[in-house]
């Protein structure tokens, strides 16, 4: 036997005609291309000599078939760190021998195997020498051979350009387990084997588990199988050893060697083909392990897209070199959506201050950006605390200098401050959800000074320090003020009689006139209301039995926050009934309350009648995937609003006294309203059970969705709304840049910013072409425009949108969330001719790009998409990605995109990303050239 030549695929391994080394190599020995001297047909065979010097046969093929498609076919399995290649058409059982003399020992059962599957080819060669004679004699080629000629040319142009292209840059992927890079993920693995194991077996059952792959089990038994087929053995237990050399594979570095598993798992009948069928298989698996229910339905489709496209020729199969050729044309057909592209020359511009400074200026720059992103905050909270502070001391100073002091001591001066910074915060607690006020005073100066997107953050910072003040006053009164007055002498009581009576009281005198009684009523109003605002009890964290669960959720909520008029009915009667102070207008708990009472009073009143004028009429109801509501309502006429703001929406059907705060989702130019609401609470659980009632199911042409509309026999639930109401997101046209970032249902308050500047990119396109039609240009060859029209052209007024680009991140869990708002990307994907806005959709179910269970996944949307122009999983023209986004990585590119521009970052969803976000925007204030600006949504 003689040496064959070097690897088609380039993997990287040798073919060795000699002896082995100490590392694993493959040994290739083969023939001719046609026939021996002697007559005998030869064949090529390649071995992998191991580590513990053993020898393993891999393939066995004739020469002449290697000959004829112009490329050595590779060994089937992956050994050591060099991999293996494209699988033959026929294999052999693997062949052990030790090493004392193993080529000697080895060559009868070597030259046996050869030549049995040498017979196997006999019919074959002598096509394939047939087929030669007859192209030299010069005689047409059948369609068959045309096609397998076809083939052959392109598989060697195929690799050909992987060797031109550099493809071992693009061909980052394939990876069966994501943790790998982690030292100790075989220990891991060793220490679930030694848990799962039973008798030193690990079970089939048990062998997703045991490799990290829990949430995609049936995609790891697919493996678990197909590495069993290369061994040619069927078992349904393995022991360590065995388990170590699975993982062994499944983690190797070689591409060649993760893409051959990838192609065995689909090829299950190991002919070395892959039809319609298997391809369908594999989808459907991939589908499953990465939660996509849609993409199971066109399988079928999807199939044979790839077949159309892999299998020009017709043969009905593919092979793995065009598996690799997909996979290396992905990047190509994924130019239709490309991430924000940047140079190096203009990053390094741009993060120009990322060179590193001294400690000192590093802390003056944080210094200086933390005050520019939060000087508003910063001043109203020093005027709050200061206020407060002034009071206090205004206060104790004043009990301090009567007579009182000398009976109860620093306990009734600390008591009397707090009691008057609790008058003040009692007021002013109402002014940050006075939402009409606030909306109005967005659009005046006022906002320049007053950090308005902060209200609910402001109560509910208000709110910590009643309860602070509430500890200090009540605490004070009732273990110290009340125990030392009547457990004082009567000398010193005497003095306080005009105030507390003749007869020195008891203890449960004092608690049980107006002053304890009311002072007791508001503790425990307060606590309840306190506590049931809580995250824990509002977003029904804590569980609790029946029938106690009631107290959690947003209607126990909304229901214990009313008990505050319970609390300001006995705050003034408290007020009005001091101890210590009889004369009127020393009784200042009235005067603190007036002002901000009457306007939260005016406010209810407001919105109690607007709410009745505002008759809204359904249009349309639709229910979509991942339990959300869609509701389309009329447009009442004096209704105006901005993009990003919301409105409240009551439905008397589930509750007559609850409102419900809901983002606007159209656009100011549309004539209707529409809101999305998704089931999170009580509330909106039943809002879309009684619509689902009054919903019909699908008719014919339809989607697959329960709708309504004004032709609807049933009668639709009533509903009323109030609004609208300003948002952050509602000064999103200030800003050059817009980066918009919603998480599930959080994307309903930007599909109307979208909308909006979709309409004005619309608008101003029409008015140039308007005034191209009426006002020619002027120029040399047309001298005899008169002055006034020169005038009108000069001085007619453009629209002009400060906003040149607009970036959208849509991160979800579910696929049918798509479904939400699919027309509007669609509109935008197409009607966008100057790529204002630019849309990114995330799938978090999806494993991220790169992982084996989404290559399938990703090579088939890059491919849908440049076919068809439409996203497998989104079913829009906008591409989806997979995993989370790099959030660093987006802001890099968008800063190195928009050198020196204003960049409003607006986000909507999870607190926790809200921290990652603002945090990343304040470290990239002080390293570039570009100003973010982070608001995050609060309702």
């Amino acid at each position: 036997m003689r040496g064959g030549g070097a690897s088609a695929s380039g993997a990287g391994h040798q073919r060795w005609g000699g002896s082995a080394g100490t590392t694993p190599r493959s040994l290739s020995t083969g023939s001719s291309p046609r026939s021996s001297d002697d007559g005998e047909e030869l064949v090529e065979v390649t071995l992998d000599l191991q580590d513990d010097d053993t020898i393993v046969l891999r393939s066995v093929e004739p020469a002449a078939a290697a000959a004829a498609t112009g490329a050595l076919r590779l060994p089937l399995a992956t050994r050591g760190e060099h991999g293996a290649g494209p699988s033959s058409r026929s294999r052999s059982p693997s062949i052990r021998r030790t090493s004392s003399h193993r080529l000697l020992q080895f060559s009868q059962e070597l030259k046996a195997e050869a030549m049995s599957i040498a017979r196997q080819f006999s019919q074959d060669l002598t096509k394939r020498f047939s087929r030669t004679h007859s192209r030299a004699d010069g005689q047409p080629q059948s369609g068959i051979e045309s096609a397998l000629a076809a083939r052959a040319a392109r598989r060697q142009r195929a690799q050909l350009d992987r060797t031109r292209s550099g493809a071992h840059k693009a061909l980052r992927g394939l990876r069966f387990i994501s943790n790998n890079k982690t030292n100790n993920a075989w220990m891991q693995v060793q220490a679930n084997f030694n848990r799962l194991a039973c008798d030193g077996f690990l079970s089939r059952a048990d062998f997703a588990e045991c490799i990290g792959m829990t949430e995609s089990k049936e995609f790891a038994l697919e493996l678990f199988d197909t590495l069993s087929r290369r061994r040619q053995v069927q078992v349904d237990k393995i022991n360590k050893e065995e388990l170590r050399e699975i993982w062994q594979q499944i983690t190797d570095n070689s591409f060649d060697s993760r893409l051959q598993i990838f192609f065995d798992m689909v090829d299950k009948n190991a002919d070395g083909r892959i039809g319609e069928e298997e391809v369908k298989e594999i989808i459907l698996l991939s589908a499953s392990a990465n939660k996509l229910a849609r993409l199971k339905e066109q399988a079928e489709e999807y199939a044979a897209l790839i077949m159309e496209e892999l299998d020009p020729e017709g043969l009905g199969y593919i092979e793995l070199w065009q598996l690799e050729t997909l996979l290396l044309q992905k990047d190509t057909y994924m130019n239709y959506s490309q991430a924000l592209s940047y140079t190096s020359q203009a990053l390094s511009q741009n993060l120009a201050g990322i060179r590193k400074n001294s400690p000192i200026r590093k802390l003056s720059t944080t210094l200086s950006y933390y005050l520019e992103d939060n000087w508003k905050r910063l001043w109203v909270l020093a005027l709050w605390i200061g206020i407060m502070a002034g009071l206090f001391t205004w206060k104790f100073m004043q009990y301090q200098n009567r007579y009182v002091f000398n009976v109860m001591g620093y306990c009734v001066t600390t008591a009397k401050g707090a009691a008057e910074t609790l008058k003040l915060n009692m007021a002013i607690i109402l002014l940050p959800v006075c939402r009409n006020t606030i909306t109005w005073l967005r659009n005046t100066r006022a906002a320049r000074i007053l950090p308005f997107d902060d209200n609910i953050n402001f109560h509910k910072t208000i709110a910590a320090a009643i309860v602070v003040a509430i500890i200090l006053h009540a605490g004070n009164h009732l273990v110290c003020d009340f125990p030392r007055l009547i457990n004082s002498s009567n000398e010193k009581y005497a003095p306080l009689g005009q105030y507390f009576g003749e007869t020195k009281p008891t203890y449960y005198a004092l608690v049980k006139g107006m002053e304890g009684i009311t002072g007791v009523i508001m503790v425990v109003c307060m606590i309840i209301a306190f506590t049931l605002a809580t995250r824990w009890f509002r977003r029904s964290l804590v569980k609790l039995p029946k029938p106690f669960d009631k107290l959690t959720g947003f209607n126990a909520f909304w229901y214990s926050h009313h008990l505050f008029i319970i609390v300001y009915l006995a705050l003034i009667l408290h007020g009005q009934y001091l101890y210590l102070i009889h004369v009127w207008y020393r009784k200042t708990t009235w005067m603190y309350l007036a002002v901000p009472v009457c306007l939260y009073l005016g406010e209810r009143v407001l919105r109690f009648f607007r709410s009745g004028s505002y008759s809204v009429r359904l249009l349309k109801v639709a229910i979509y995937p991942g339990n959300v509501l869609t509701l389309q309502m009329s447009k009442p006429p004096t209704f105006r609003y901005k993009s990003g703001q919301y409105m409240f929406v009551q439905c008397p059907a589930v509750s007559p006294f609850e409102w419900h705060p809901f983002s606007i989702t159209s656009a100011p130019g549309d004539d209707y309203l529409s809101i999305h609401v998704r089931q999170l609470g009580d509330w909106t659980r039943e809002l879309k059970r009684v619509f689902a009632a009054a919903c019909e199911p699908p008719v014919g042409g339809k989607s697959g969705l329960l709708r309504a509309d004004e032709t609807t026999k049933k009668t639709l639930p009533k509903l009323l709304i109030d609004g609208p109401y300003g948002s952050p997101a509602q000064d999103y046209s200030k800003y050059d840049v817009l980066l918009l970032v919603g998480l599930g249902i959080g994307a309903t308050p930007f599909i109307s910013i979208l909308k909006d500047l979709l309409n004005n990119i619309i608008k101003m396109e029409e008015e140039e072409d308007a005034s191209t039609d009426l006002y020619p240009p002027v120029g040399p060859n047309k001298p005899h425009i008169d002055l006034g029209t020169l005038m009108t052209v000069t001085t007619r007024p453009k629209r002009v949108l400060r906003t040149t680009n607009a970036y959208f991140y849509w991160v979800t869990r579910e696929q049918g969330s798509f479904d939400w708002f699919k027309g509007v990307m669609n509109e935008i994907a197409e009607l966008d001719q100057r790529n204002i806005i630019e849309m990114h959709n995330y799938l978090t179910s999806v494993y991220e790009e790169g992982d084996a269970r989404s290559t399938l996944i990703t090579m088939l949307q890059a491919l849908n998409h440049a076919k068809n122009g439409v996203d497998i999983v989104s079913g829009t023209k906008v591409r989806t990605h997979f995993a989370r986004p790099n959030w660093q990585k987006v802001l890099v590119k968008i800063a190195s995109r928009h050198p020196y521009a204003k960049i409003g970052v607006f986000y909507c969803g999870a607190p926790v990303l809200a921290q990652e976000l603002s945090k990343l925007c304040h470290e990239f204030n002080g390293k570039s050239t570009t100003k973010f600006e982070f608001h995050k949504e609060h309702f």
